[in-house]
């Protein structure tokens, strides 16, 4: 009963970490506008940088870095300190950061895609294969400068890896908990991206500016 609850205290506090939008209050705050309502409407790092430029961008990046961060390693104390499997705490956290970023209960629950916050809260949890992703990621944005490319592939190649990889390249004991996390944010990625995927396909996404 006292592993349950615990989980249940471990997705609330996750999904209330993931909630404090950066973009959202950033925007609000500082520009006295919605990042909502500009340039492509997303409330993450890629569109504060095209609306705001770099610094509101970096901002937002830690912002949304830290929070997926927090969320894991408070799930992994709780757990921790009960005595019970703390990959647990932290897969189930990291997952309710990364739902409360796309559906921040603050902010009537329309937030970002959850990527930036989903690969801090993987580089904590799955560290070695994230950063094979992250590299993926890396070289097609650098040769395609399509983020949402570089992203949906990231997000698709990030579940086989730790599939086959198994314990080689895991630091967490739970291996099915970690893969179902990873499978999880892969998919949510993937689906949060509809509207990019129709706008490559027409050869309609905007391109990163390599000089932001």
């Amino acid at each position: 009963m006292m592993y349950y609850v615990l989980l249940g205290l471990v997705a609330v506090i996750g999904y209330l970490l993931g909630s404090i939008n950066t973009a959202v209050i950033l925007s609000k705050i500082v520009y006295k506008q919605d990042i909502r309502t500009q340039g492509s409407g997303n409330a993450g790092m890629t569109n504060m940088n095209r609306v705001y430029g770099k610094k509101a961008a970096l901002f937002t990046f830690l912002g949304d870095f830290c929070k997926g961060i927090l969320a894991v390693l408070i799930g992994k104390l709780l757990l921790g300190l009960a005595g019970f499997d703390t990959s647990y705490g932290a897969c189930i956290a990291g997952i309710f950061a990364v739902i409360g970023h796309n559906w921040p209960i603050y902010f009537g629950f329309k937030g970002g895609k959850g990527v930036l916050t989903s690969f801090s809260v993987l580089l904590i949890v799955v560290p070695i294969p994230t950063l094979i992703v992250f590299a993926l990621f890396v070289i097609l944005v650098a040769i395609t400068r399509y983020v949402s490319l570089g992203s949906i592939v990231g997000a698709a190649s990030l579940p086989v890896i730790v599939f086959f990889a198994g314990d080689y390249l895991l630091s967490v004991s739970g291996l099915s908990a970690v893969f179902y996390l990873c499978t999880f944010v892969a998919a949510l990625i993937i689906i949060r991206h509809h509207a990019n995927i129709k706008r490559l396909i027409k050869g309609q996404e905007s391109k990163l500016s390599l000089k932001k």
